[in-house]
Parts: C-alpha cells; structure tokens; sequence
C-alpha cells in the first residue's frame, strides 16, 4: 500500500505574476514555493493551491470553489472592496458568505461561521 504524503489543488492561471499577488498580497496566502512561471503553491490554513500556466485561454470551470473559513466577514469584505474585487454577499443557517472570483474566474468564497469551527 502506499502513503499519500502531501496534497494540493492546482487551478490553472493566465498570468503567474497576476495570480500569485492576487492570492499572496491580496487575500494574505502564503507563497510557499515557486518554480519561475512554471508553477507555484500558495497555502493557507489546511489547503495549498497549485498555481500552474494554463495552455488555453477562457479555461473556466463553475464546478468547484475554494473557500476560506475567517473570523471577521466584514473585514474581508473591506480587503475585497479595496482589490476592486465584486462580491455576493449570501447567508445561510450555517454561515455568512461572500463569493467572489480570481483573476482567471475560479470562484472563491470567505465564510464566517454561525456554528462554530468547520
């Protein structure tokens, strides 16, 4: 048997430089490694995210997001307001969300839980 050792989720991107500011400098990720412009990891707490070139452009995909569980929506909503980033703000029993999308439209979402830690 063998022993997954690490993991990640990799999106591809149009432009390297775009992406890792908008994740690193933008959201506050960390960089934790990048191999010129032919991939990076940006992590935060409990997920890395595989930065990788796209080899076509308008590669878009709805059927996935990412999402990031923080202790203060309407601070993230001020970050996201000052990046120019659009945003829906949505509530449900669990939480108070706001989706919004990457540079390259991987769609993404800060939620603020009602329920605790998830």
């Amino acid at each position: 048997m063998y022993t997954i050792t690490t993991s990640n989720v990799t999106i591809m991107v149009k432009d390297m430089d775009k992406s890792i500011d908008f994740y690193v400098k933008g959201l506050g990720l960390t960089l934790k490694q990048r191999w010129d412009n032919h991939y990076a990891q940006v992590e935060a707490p409990g997920v890395v995210i595989g930065l990788h070139p796209a080899k076509e452009s308008g590669i878009k995909s709805s059927a996935f997001s990412i999402g990031f569980g923080i202790d203060n929506l309407a601070e993230a909503e001020k970050r996201l307001s000052e990046m120019g980033v659009v945003f829906d703000k949505s509530e449900d029993k669990a939480g108070i969300f706001a989706n919004f999308s990457d540079p390259d439209g991987i769609q993404l979402y800060f939620m603020q839980s009602k329920i605790g830690n998830w």
